[in-house]
Parts: structure tokens; sequence; C-alpha cells
């Protein structure tokens, strides 16, 4: 019995045992051999389902003896340690930077600091003055600046060899004293606020000669790298056309001396370009930093080509470069230094604002760099989307290649083999012909050799009131209501074969609709790289089958409107659909430059925040007064349009195509006008201005006539009885579900309004409305049936069509359940004004 009870002890004690290891058996220690079979199958299923766990315990013996619910819990575990040690990481990466943001922030905060003691000296000084010295002797002591600017020391001749490392000391000593010091008063830039996840600290100089600006930012790069690529500054520095090191030698601490000459490009057809003679000195600091300092020399360092540099004005760098600093834990900190005399006395005088900007030169060159600079440690890190299986560094050579081209159009060097066209005696657009024109590339099958050369036809012009983000979006997303796809075509094909050339290309209708595929873009999206696809078929029987679509590599900047100082471009060129790395590209497009507001920096910051609809401030009603400071930009914004296009054509056929290219350009500028006075707060917008077009009434008092005039012939209420009356019936009507047009009363009737149901029925805008008759958008059946009502409604004033079909202006169909038709009368002359039209439950088929 004894025996038995100790049994039945030793049996429970055993059974509870196991249980309590089953309940505790996520405490139990896996072996080394256990744990590696674990992370085998964790490497390639991080969440491994159920029956692959119960698979995991078949194919290894060593598991068998684990539950499966072990093994779950001991992936959740896993993933937990993995998520827990990223984390880790990821924090540690943002301490780093913070602590070196804060590092540099105190800096800042210590050079304010000596720059307000400065000024509360020289303030001090100036009373003492007046009080102990005569008013005129007080007036010239008042002139004296207790700072000694660089600009008060002239250029030293260069010619002697001897003095240039004292130069280079010198412009070291100068550089560091605006970099970190109070040589130059500087003030934060407009909108461009520091913090952890900024590019940088931006500054721009506020009383000194000529323009300057400056910037600090982090980068995750030694500073070896940074200095490599900064230097080479053609790759990141857009204007800049060419950079030649004439003469480098050795300095003390192993810096080198180096003798530039570099030219850059004029943004505008406006003014000449810009070309410098500098030394550089890059040498390295005690403290383990790095310098590349820079200023012009005297002398006539004018390059190989005396006659080329003819066609550029002499500017001045003032001492400017980079000081770059290593980080604890990685990583460096810049500050760039840009300082510049531009000579803005050679340019006309609207656009000296652009040459006197220190914004302009902290957008194009200062934060540009430390941009570019961080563009390339986020590729080097990995951080950086391919897109369409490109690289990054192919991607930023397309772009570059972009710009290049750009400029090369827009400037027309004699030396790169441009001449101009005699001018049929109208000057508004420039027409050159490059007949030397190398675009050969390095595979012979994508050669342009066969051409018998370039031509590019080019304008620039003064635009008011137009905000340049808003100008350029709208240009990207309604391509079709300013370029002519035949045009496109004849590009595209030019650089295919030979066969295509101008005018006999084959018949091919475009849809009007594009396809916007992104390529990359940079860090802050400031500029985009896309390739556009303009649809079209053939109307040839014979290649119906045959896809005629149009490709182009395009890159947009500028879009921002929050950018201070930024300018606006779409450069775009054709290319074949499936472009190699070394497509040959032929780029044209807009560049719109903002000038500095009259009315000073305040007005400058102003956002505006309008989108390219341009009815969308009918949220904020049309009694909207642009002047009041509600966002709006001031009515003295003035900007710098110019416009390049470039075509090939074949030996023989240059005045035809010479003809072809100042019509298309001539015919761009009027769109472009178009557009510009639409989106002009003193424009034809019904949002901003006070006419829908010319001779037309508010777009206010077309709402009602509109509402009034439905109510008089159908009796019943257009919107619903408890809408409010006032102006809230613009933005009733505005919102309405039914699309709601109106057409003028002429022969042939042409739209003169639409709500946004209209707009989004038509697929178009209130700019591209006007150039749109009524019986483009219908049927056959729907054509036959207006003109069977259409006296109908002239007599009794409405009518009522029949559900059918309508086009939109992309091409594509769209059902209506009804159509209603009435009378618009003028309330105060009681007459016709228009006709409206409203279509009820419509849809695209």
């Amino acid at each position: 019995m004894a025996m038995a009870v100790a049994h039945h002890r030793e049996s429970s004690s055993g059974s509870i045992n196991k249980h309590l290891c089953a309940d505790t058996g996520k405490y139990v220690r896996y072996t080394a051999e256990q744990v590696e079979a674990l992370e085998r199958v964790y490497a390639e299923c991080p969440k491994p389902s159920s029956l692959r766990r119960q698979q995991l315990i078949r194919e290894c013996p060593i598991l068998s003896n684990i539950e499966p619910k072990q093994i779950k819990v001991w992936f959740q575990n896993r993933r937990c340690r993995e998520k827990q040690r990223k984390e880790s990481s990821r924090l540690q990466t943002v301490n780093r930077k913070l602590s070196a943001m804060n590092k540099l922030l105190m800096e800042e905060n210590d050079r304010l600091q000596k720059q307000v003691s400065q000024l509360v000296c020289e303030n001090g000084y100036m009373r003492q003055q007046l009080h102990t010295v005569s008013a005129s002797g007080a007036t010239d002591a008042s002139c004296d600046s207790a700072v000694t600017t660089p600009q008060q020391h002239s250029m030293r001749d260069s010619n002697n060899p001897a003095g240039l490392l004292s130069i280079a000391e010198e412009t070291l000593a100068e550089f560091l004293s605006k970099a970190t010091g109070t040589a130059v008063d500087w003030v934060q830039m407009p909108g461009m606020k520091p913090g952890p996840d900024s590019v940088g600290i931006f500054a721009i100089s506020q009383r000194c000669s000529g323009v300057a600006a400056r910037a600090c930012g982090l980068v995750s790069l030694e500073p070896t790298k940074i200095a490599e690529i900064l230097k080479d500054r053609p790759s990141w520095f857009r204007d800049c056309r060419s950079l030649e090191v004439f003469t480098m030698f050795p300095a003390g601490n192993g810096g080198t001396i180096e003798l530039l000459y570099t030219q850059t490009y004029a943004p505008t057809t406006l003014a000449p370009a810009r070309d410098f003679w500098t030394l550089r000195y890059t040498t390295s600091l005690d403290n383990g930093g790095l310098v590349v300092c820079e200023r012009s020399l005297s002398g006539s360092g004018a390059g190989p080509n005396a006659a080329a540099a003819a066609q550029f004005v002499r500017a001045e760098v003032l001492p400017s470069g980079y000081l770059i600093r290593p980080c604890d834990g990685g990583g460096s900190i810049i500050h760039i230094v840009d300082h510049l005399n531009l000579q803005a006395w050679s340019v006309p005088e609207v656009l000296r604002p652009l040459y006197e900007s220190s914004k302009v030169v902290a957008q194009k060159m200062t934060i540009a760099a430390l941009r570019y600079v961080r563009q390339i440690a986020q590729e080097t890190s990995g951080e950086i989307a391919y897109g369409l299986g490109r690289q990054p560094a192919v991607l930023r050579t397309f772009s570059q290649r972009l710009s290049r081209g750009f400029n090369d159009a827009v400037n027309g060097f004699n030396d790169d083999g441009w001449s101009l066209m005699s001018c049929d005696g109208v000057e508004d657009v420039i027409v050159a012909v490059n007949t030397t024109k190398n675009l050969a590339t390095s595979n012979p099958i994508n050669s342009l050799s066969f051409l018998g050369g370039i031509l590019c036809a080019r304008a620039s012009m003064l635009l008011q009131n137009v905000p340049p983000a808003v100008l350029v979006r709208f240009l990207r997303e309604h391509r079709s209501e300013w370029a002519d796809f035949n045009v496109d075509a004849y590009s595209a094909t030019s650089l295919k074969a030979c066969s295509s050339a101008y005018p006999g290309m084959r018949p091919t209708r475009f849809t009007g609709s594009q396809v916007i595929m992104p390529l990359g873009h940079t860090i802050e999206h400031e500029e985009m790289l896309e390739v556009i696809r303009l649809e079209g078929h053939s109307l040839a029987q014979e290649d119906a089958f045959i896809s005629r679509d149009i490709h182009l590599l395009q890159i947009c900047s500028g879009v921002d409107e929050n950018a201070v100082g930024a300018c606006a471009e779409l450069v775009f060129a054709p290319i074949d659909e499936m472009f190699p790395d070394d497509a040959p590209l032929l780029p044209s497009g807009f560049r719109i430059i903002p000038l500095d507001s009259k009315s000073g920096d305040a007005q400058d910051t102003m956002t505006t925040h309008r989108t390219l609809d341009l009815t969308s401030s009918l949220e904020v009603g049309p009694a909207t007064n642009p002047s009041s400071g509600d966002g709006l930009p001031s009515q003295d914004m003035r900007s710098v349009l110019t416009i390049a296009f470039q075509f090939p054509f074949e030996s023989g056929l240059q005045e035809n195509v010479a003809t072809m290219a100042r019509q298309y350009v001539r015919s761009v500028i009027s769109s472009v006008q178009r557009v510009a006075v639409a989106i002009s707060p003193s424009g034809s917008s019904p949002a901003m201005g006070p006419k829908l077009s010319a001779g037309s009434p508010e777009a206010l008092t077309l709402a009602q006539w509109i509402c009034q005039s439905y109510s008089y012939y159908l009796g019943a209420e257009l919107l619903r009885p408890d809408s409010p009356i006032g102006d809230s019936v613009l933005k009733h009507l505005w919102h309405h579900q039914d699309a709601i047009l109106c057409c003028s009363l002429k022969s042939l009737p042409v739209f003169i309004f639409a709500n946004q149901a209209g707009l989004d029925m038509l697929e178009t805008t209130l700019v591209a409305l006007q150039d749109i008759t009524l019986d483009k958008i219908f049927d056959e059946p729907g054509r036959k049936s207006l003109c069977a009502d259409f006296a109908k409604l002239m007599q009794q004033g409405f009518t009522y069509l029949p559900s059918g079909i309508c086009m939109s202006t992309m091409g594509r169909h769209v059902s209506y359940e009804q159509a209603i038709g009435w009378k618009v009368l003028a309330a105060e002359e009681n007459n016709v004004h228009c006709l409206a039209f409203s279509f009820v439950n419509w849809s695209f088929v």
C-alpha cells in the first residue's frame, strides 16, 4: 500500500513537472545548434506560418523536442529584438545629428553674440562722436566702419608667383571671418528655418558690397570627399559652363594653390554671361578641418580663347569658400560662403535686381551646393530609390545634360558654333543655327551625324504678377494647352531617322493626353526628373496598330511656392522609348526667374498657395483683395520668362525649319501670355479678376444670371432652396454636382464659363475652355439632337435633350442622363447674354 502511494506521488510529481515545463517552455535554453537553425529560417522568413514551423520541426531533428508554440514565441522575440536594434540604431543616428546640430547652433549663437557686441560698440562710438564733434565731423565719422571689409582691399597682380601665397593666406583669413566671424552682417534667409530635419542654416548679407550668402549644414561624408565634390563646380552649379585649372603648385601644410578661369551661363537672353579669374587655396587647419577658399585676381586671365572671352563680362569673387570640419561619430559640418560682385551695371535696368540679390546667389549656388553634397551622401548610403532600373548617378547625369543643353541654347556662344540667322524684321524671336553641333555619343548608332544642323528659336519677356511656381506647374500638367504635338513628333522622329524630316511627317492623331512617369527627384523634391509619354495614333490605315507615342525626358524645378528667390524651370528633350544612358538630347523649355519686388523683402516672402485650378480661390470668394496681405503675391511682383526651343534639320531644309520654329515659338508665347494673364491677380480669372473675358460680366453677376434665368424659364431652382444668397451663389454654383457650361451667342458658339464639374467633364481648364466650341463636345447623334432642339431653345427659352454621349478634350467618352439648355438673361438689360447647359448625372464611359 505504501509502495502504491509512493508510486502515485512519484507519478503525480512527474506529471506536474511535465506540465510545468510545458507552461514555462519559453524559459528553456536553446542549444547553439538550435539557435543557428532558427536563425537560418529567420533570415529567409522572419514571420513563418504555422505550417512552415511544423515543416521546420520535421526537417530539423534537433528541434524535434521543442513545441511549435515555443518556436512561435522564439520568432516573436526575435522580431522584437530586431525591431529594438533598428530603433536603437536610428535613435543613435538622430542623437549624433542633434548633437552636431546643437554644436552648430551654439557656434552660430556665439557668432551672433559677438556681432551684437560689435554693433553695440559701434553704436556707442557713434553716439560719443555725435556729442563731441561738430555736425560735419560727426557726419564724416559716422561713415567710417569699425569692421574692415574685404572690399577695401584692391586685387593684387597675380603675375608675381611669390605673392600668391600671401594672397592665399589673406583670402583664408577673410573667408574664415565671414564663415564663422562677424565680417559680414548676416541675416536669416527668408523662409528657411533651421532645425534637426532641415538641410541647414542659411543666411544672406544685409549690408555689404556685392551679394553674399552663407550656409551651414551636416553631411554624412568625410571632409576630403566633400571637398572633392564641391571643387568640381560644373557638376552641381548648373550655371557653370566651364572651369579650367591653369596653374597648380603646392603650398604649406600640404595645401595647394590653383589659378582658375571660370565661365558661367547667362540665365536669360537679355544679359551677357559672366566669367571669373580666381585663385583657389586648399589647406588643412590645426583642428582637423579642411578649407577651400577662393578670390578674384587682377590681370587678364581669359583662357585659351580670347575671342570667346569677349562674349563675357568679367565679374569678381570676393573671399569665399568652404570650411569642412569632421564630426564626432562620422560625417562633417560644412560652412559655405559665396560673396560676389556680378557687375550689375552691365545688364538692363529691369534685370539688375537679379544681379543685386543675395537671395538669388543663395538659391543658385550656396543652397544648391549643400543640397548636392547631401544628395551624394544619401545615394552613397543607399537611401535614394532607383527609377526604371537607373542608378542615381545616371539620373543625375541626365538632369545635368538637360540643364547644360538648355543653357547652351539660351546663350548661343560663338565658340560652340552658333550664329544668328537673318531676321524677318520682327525681333521678338531670335533664331540661331549651328551646323557644327556635335551630338555624337560613344555609341555610333546614337550619333546625329546625318543631320544638317541644329536650329534654336529663343525669346525672353517680362511677366507681371505671375507666380513662377504656378506657371511652371500649369505648363507641366497642361501641355496640350500650349504645345503642338506634331512639332514634338517632328523633333522626336528627326532624332531617330533622317527619313522623317519636316515637313514630310506621317499623319498622326494625338489624343492630347500625357502620362508622367517619375524617374527620380532630389532630396527636397526641388527638382523632378521624369519621362513624359504623349499618346498618339497613326491615321494611315497600314499603321493603325502601330503606336505613335512620343517620349520626352523632362526636368521640372521651382514648383515650391514657398522657396524664396528660386527660379522655376521646365526643360524637356525627345528620347527613344528605350533610351540608352548616352542618348543624344536636344533640350527645349521654359525658365522663369523672379525679380525682387520693388516693395521690399517683406513682400517677397509672401506665399501664394494657389493651385493650378484658376478658380480654386472661389473658396475665398471673388472679393479677395490681392493687396491685402492675405497670402497673395504683391501687385508689383515681376519675373523674366525665357523660352528656347531646339529643332534638328537636314541639309536643304534649314529655311523651312526656321520658318516653322519661328511660328511655333510665337504661338507658344501667345499661349503662355494667355495663361499668365489668367493666373495673374489682375487677369481674367473669375476668382482673382473682375471679368471672365473681354465684354463679360463679373463671375458673381454671371452666376446670379444663370440661377435667375433657370428659375424663370423652368419654374424650379437650380440651387437648393436653402442655399444662401450673395457671394455664396458663385461658390454653390461652382461646386454643383451637375456639369454647368455657358456658351456665347455666335454662329459658332464658344464656351465662356464652366463650373468645376463642367471642367472635370471636359477635362480642361478655364483658360483652354474659351477655345472649345459647342459642337465639338457632342458625338454625331448628340449634334443632330442639338440641332433639332436648338430652335425650340431659342423660341421658348429652354429645352430638354435626351441622354447621350459627349467627348472630353482628352478624347474620352462621357455619358449623361439628361441635358438641359436655357437662355441666360442679363437682368439689367433684359436681353440674352449667353446659353447655359446642365448635364445631369454624367460619368466617363
